[in-house]
């Protein structure tokens, strides 16, 4: 997870675990225990698993890239687990990265975490490098879809998405990271949707829960929505929990280059997103929370960003009403906030300059009071973890005007689950990624498979719930 606000600057997230980052884990799968029951959601998820095929040139329904990362360990072990449910319940798939014996390791600790000890065989190793072209080519070339897990993307995504375009090969990462998403999306745009290719970032925690989240929000208000504010708040379990630093990383070169994201956002031109009804209130920097009995902020991730675009595309595109959105969360009492006040002091003047990067980079957890680590989170953390999502919704009622007066309805919906479903939030997209009606290009997991992902939240523990209305 790589933590952004809406106008680039990365910040320091509360939570505390890698559940957002180490995605590709999901739960949000299909289920042999649910066959019994299909309803028309279902049959149009089947076609679409059903287009989801290989030939004899690409022999690979995916790849997954980065394998032998701290992410791409678990991206392999959800693949494993649920290969079973790709086209025909067979899913060939294979792990690509710079080190054979590594990417052996990790299928070999696959194998025995998961007690199939079949897939020492089963599984092809690819050796492909950010920094080769011709082995990236290779790579695609064999796969039908791409899962990139190289990070931080903004030194290591565009070789792949530059090269899945090249060869007609669907991509899926977990970047937040708003100056890699925004640029793919300049750059590449053209070229993707003349060949047919979706690329498609931000699937997971970055930013699916949220953007998701808000679609449903919106689908179960009667009327016309306006405006949602969403709360976070993440748990640890027994075990105490941190992040990995490569979010970390991606934290300190954000920041840094947050005048660069700025000047990218000019290129596009876009025009301001029309306001519909009464324009949502900002809170402030820091501020106590009814909603969530603690005291809270901004949330500084890539969330706003996303859903913005998303918004952006409903209602450019699609001629939708936008939804105007602000996302926070809880950061606990007082003691919280003093933790919060010194770390964040010292990181935003440290990384100002080249040698207070480094000394961040260098010690993690010294700076951010344990919050990240080298090691990142153990597997007891991550099982531990929750989170809980709360969004708050104002708009008009059927029948109501948005030109005239004030929103008269509310409505109150809920997004929670475990921790672990993040260690590999949603590539399970991948799956009906082909089954798709729309156009290639450079897409956003809510635009592309909204109905798939609500679907896969309510059979892998997540849940997307409407408490008030």
């Amino acid at each position: 997870m790589t933590l952004f606000n809406e106008h680039g600057v990365e910040g320091v997230s509360p939570l505390a675990t890698e559940v957002s980052r180490s995605t590709v884990r999901c739960s949000l799968r299909f289920s042999q225990s649910v066959s019994s029951s299909v309803s028309p959601d279902d049959q149009q998820l089947g076609s679409a698993m059903a287009a989801f095929s290989t030939s004899s040139s690409r022999p690979y329904h995916i790849v997954i890239f980065g394998a032998s990362g701290f992410t791409g360990q678990f991206v392999v072990e959800e693949v494993a687990r649920t290969a079973s449910e790709g086209p025909k319940g067979n899913l060939k798939w294979a792990v690509a990265g710079r080190n054979r014996t590594k990417l052996e390791k990790v299928v070999e600790q696959a194998a025995g975490a998961l007690s199939k000890p079949e897939l020492k065989s089963e599984v092809d190793i690819l050796i492909a490098d950010v920094g080769d072209p011709d082995s990236l080519a290779a790579m695609c070339k064999q796969a039908v879809i791409v899962l990139s897990c190289v990070g931080p993307y903004r030194f290591f995504g565009e070789p792949v998405v530059k090269s899945c375009v090249e060869n007609g090969t669907h991509c899926i990462d977990i970047s937040g990271e708003p100056q890699f998403l925004e640029s793919m999306q300049l750059n590449y745009h053209d070229q993707a949707a003349e060949k047919g290719v979706y690329i498609v970032g931000s699937c997971g925690f970055d930013s699916i829960p949220a953007d998701i989240g808000v679609i449903y929000t919106r689908d179960q208000f009667k009327g016309t929505l306006t405006s949602i504010e969403s709360f976070l708040t993440a748990s640890a379990g027994p075990e105490g929990g941190c992040i990995h630093d490569g979010t970390w990383q991606s934290a300190i070169y954000g920041l840094a280059d947050s005048d660069k994201l700025r000047s990218l956002r000019k290129k596009f031109g876009h025009k301001p997103l029309p306001v519909v009804g009464t324009k949502i209130k900002r809170r402030g920097t820091l501020f106590y929370s009814n909603e969530l009995q603690q005291y809270a902020i901004p949330f500084m991730g890539s969330d706003p960003s996303v859903v913005k675009r998303t918004q952006r595309y409903l209602n450019e595109e699609l001629n939708e009403s936008p939804v105007q959105y602000g996302a926070y969360v809880g950061v606990g009492g007082i003691s919280n906030i003093f933790k919060l006040v010194f770390a964040g002091l010292m990181f935003f003047f440290l990384v100002k300059f080249s040698f207070g990067r480094n000394l961040l980079m260098k010690f993690p957890e010294f700076f951010s009071f344990g919050f990240f680590s080298k090691e990142g989170p153990t597997r007891k953390q991550m099982e531990g973890a929750s989170f809980r999502f709360i969004f708050l919704g104002e708009g008009y009622t059927e029948g109501s005007d948005p030109s005239e007066g004030k929103p008269n309805g509310k409505i109150r919906t809920l997004v929670k689950g475990p921790g672990t479903i993040f260690k590999s939030a949603s590539y399970c997209v991948a799956f009906p990624l082909c089954g798709t009606t729309r156009h290639g290009s450079l897409y956003f997991a809510s635009v592309c498979f909204s109905t798939v992902v609500q679907y896969r939240f309510k059979v892998g523990g997540l849940r997307l719930s409407l408490t008030n209305q």
